[in-house]
């Protein structure tokens, strides 16, 4: 199922980690691999990210420039943010996703608290993504003992570079016992599968305006570039019984580490006759949006789990226990959805789960 999403609903992505992770490759990756959608990128280390039409930019003095294929990157620092996400987000911009790189010396706690402030209605968090050099795991530690915070903050964690440490396995356990709920990812040269952070447009692959090097750097790892898809596991889930409030919140607040995503549209029936409620779940952080039923078709549940060594067939079977059997409406049930409705007239984000 491909999640429907309207302007006003553009995810925001802070891409973190230390200098020499790799969090520009996984940039420059994703912009060749988007699947069709269009990224805008904000870039805090103006000068790093190896895209040739960046030095065109900044020899023009312009800090927002096309990187090909409806593609923009935007170089800023924090106290421009809010006026570029406004840049990007409008209609007119045609962007699907934002992924915000930060410095390398960045607090990304900073960051993401910005994005969750922000009172913008065209944009909804799209999660933390930690990158960590494999090769340089401890040595980072010791010099950056910070980085066990950042973790435990991640909505995602990449662990990067896993082709070049000589104890790959003892980092990965390494990093999952620092995390919280985040899904740990393996991965070299930056390949993640973008679907990790946004809902691919079905089409041709496009190409953006990329460096030399970094086109040389895709072709050498070519044969791995079909297989992003086993560094996760996905469920698609479907019920035309409505889903009870109450247990499906406990399925949530329950949910395992690894399960990174969950997107899709919840009836809960005679709970609530006049909407369904998209949901949109990104690590710890959680969000419902009531919106009224299409005129036509059926009345379903509908939803797509994301997540890295996820147990799929038990995920299902739980969201089975989640149907309502429920004769009559409850609306106390629903309380416990209600927190996680951000109210329009309230600048704070109901949507961090604790």
């Amino acid at each position: 199922m491909t999640q429907s999403r309207t302007p006003q609903q553009i995810p925001v992505v802070v891409l973190a980690g230390f200098l020499g992770s790799g969090k520009t490759t996984l940039l420059n990756h994703l912009l060749h691999r988007s699947g069709g959608s269009r990224i805008g990128a904000i870039v805090n280390d103006f000068g790093a990210i190896e895209i040739d039409a960046m030095a065109v930019a900044g020899a023009l003095g312009d800090s927002t420039v096309s990187l090909g294929n409806g593609c923009l990157c935007c170089a800023v620092d924090a106290s421009e943010l809010d006026v570029y996400l406004e840049r990007l987000t409008r209609p007119s911009a045609g962007i699907d996703v934002v992924v915000i790189e930060a410095s390398g010396l960045a607090e990304p706690q900073e960051l993401v608290r910005m994005v969750l402030a922000s009172e913008h209605p065209g944009i909804v968090y799209g999660g933390l993504v930690e990158v960590v050099d494999a090769a340089e795991f401890d040595a980072t530690r010791t010099k950056h003992p910070e980085i066990d915070r950042h973790l435990a903050l991640a909505d995602l964690v990449v662990v990067n570079k896993l082709d070049r440490a000589a104890d790959g396995e003892r980092v990965l356990g390494l990093v999952r016992s620092l995390v919280d709920r985040a899904a740990v990812v393996p991965a070299a040269y930056g390949r993640i599968d973008p679907e990790f952070l946004f809902d691919c447009r079905p089409g041709e692959e496009r190409v953006g305006q990329l460096s030399f090097d970094d086109l040389h750097e895709h072709d050498e790892g070519e044969e791995h570039a079909g297989h992003l898809h086993t560094a996760y596991d996905s469920l698609s889930f479907t019920s035309g019984t409505p889903m009870d409030p109450r247990r499906l919140m406990a399925f949530l607040d329950s949910r395992p580490q690894g399960l990174y995503r969950i997107k899709g549209y919840v009836d809960f029936g005679a709970h609530d006759t006049r909407n369904r409620y998209a949901v949109h779940a990104v690590g710890r952080f959680l969000r419902f949006r009531p919106e009224p039923w299409p005129a036509a078709g059926p009345r379903l549940t509908q939803l797509v789990l994301i997540g890295s060594g996820i147990d799929a067939p038990a995920l299902d079977k739980e969201l089975e226990g989640c149907r309502s059997d429920a004769p009559h409406a409850d609306e106390h049930a629903m309380w416990g959805v209600l927190r996680y409705v951000r109210d329009p007239d309230d600048a704070r984000d109901p949507g961090e789960v604790a």
